[in-house]
């Protein structure tokens, strides 16, 4: 029963954003990310699962592929305000639950082709703090969004604090469309929504989780030893990644199931993570009450 109070008291998750009346979205930073920003001023309620092949942080991932499942809550109101809970579990370790995110934030649309977000989300971990995102703790996080018609530019910015203190800057450039015929009934449709991303920032977040599992990465054979975290700056502005992701998602009025493929470049390694290209699987259904 406690846990069902856990998940009661996460009646609070991240953006639903959507492209019209029949079609509400979530957006989640990290966990769960399903792709369009039209807003309508709709009281909603979201809840939705999903899956992950590895969990990645603006662009770098931790020492150990950690494949993760997370349900998330959403409640938006007319007014463009939203609040959002999400847990995430790693699959293979024996942790009910292991990150807890919290926030809220408030939606606007100055005009049919700009949109955007401000939002602060809140990041609490287990003790074992295992994923790379556990070196930090708060994130600011702004987003616009401009529909130029044969494609929308995004650009978000995020100030993170906590344990260690970061700045990044992600551009985007995306094309959604979606079939005009029914699938199995007159409501239904597929969408599609490939983009081109690519992430600007610092990592000391890398320092401070190299710090705090050293022993974890040395044992692994991943440390790089006699060049560890001090000897390079990370708290320099540098390109960190860059990425192709292609979600396709089999919309109905109150419920959509996304699969989405993302390959990820990460460049400017360093510190003791030794980061490489690498392919993610993400599985995302979620149901709308509105």
């Amino acid at each position: 029963m406690r846990y069902l109070h856990i998940l009661l008291l996460l009646i609070l998750s991240t953006m639903a954003l959507t492209s019209d009346a029949r079609h509400t979205m979530l957006y989640k930073s990290r966990h769960m990310v399903l792709d369009t920003d039209t807003i309508i001023r709709k009281q909603s309620l979201s809840v939705g699962v999903s899956y992950g092949s590895d969990a990645m942080f603006f662009g770098r991932t931790g020492p150990i592929t950690y494949p993760f499942t997370s349900i998330d809550v959403v409640y938006n109101t007319k007014m463009g305000f939203f609040v959002y809970g999400s847990v995430l579990r790693l699959i293979g370790y024996r942790t009910f639950v292991d990150e807890v995110d919290l926030g809220g934030g408030y939606l606007y649309r100055p005009s049919k082709k700009f949109s955007g977000s401000i939002s602060y989300n809140r990041f609490i971990f287990n003790k074992e703090k295992r994923i790379i995102e556990s070196a930090t703790s708060n994130d600011i996080n702004w987003k616009n969004s401009y529909n130029w018609k044969h494609s929308k530019s995004t650009v978000i910015l995020d100030y993170l604090f906590g344990k260690s203190s970061d700045f990044f800057m992600t551009f985007s450039q995306s094309k959604y469309f979606e079939t005009k015929g029914n699938i199995f009934t007159d409501e239904d449709y597929l969408s599609f929504n490939p983009t081109l991303s690519a992430i600007m920032g610092t990592q000391n977040f890398v320092k401070t989780y190299s710090l705090e599992h050293q022993d974890r990465l040395e044992a692994i054979n991943i440390y790089k030893f006699g060049s560890g975290p001090y000897s390079v700056n990370n708290g320099r502005l540098n390109v960190l990644n860059y990425s192709f992701k292609l979600p396709i998602a089999y919309n109905t009025p109150h419920y959509t199931f996304e699969a989405s493929y993302k390959y990820s470049i990460p460049v400017n390694v360093e510190g003791a993570l030794q980061n490489k290209r690498e392919s993610f699987l993400n599985l995302t259904f979620f149901y709308l009450f509105y």
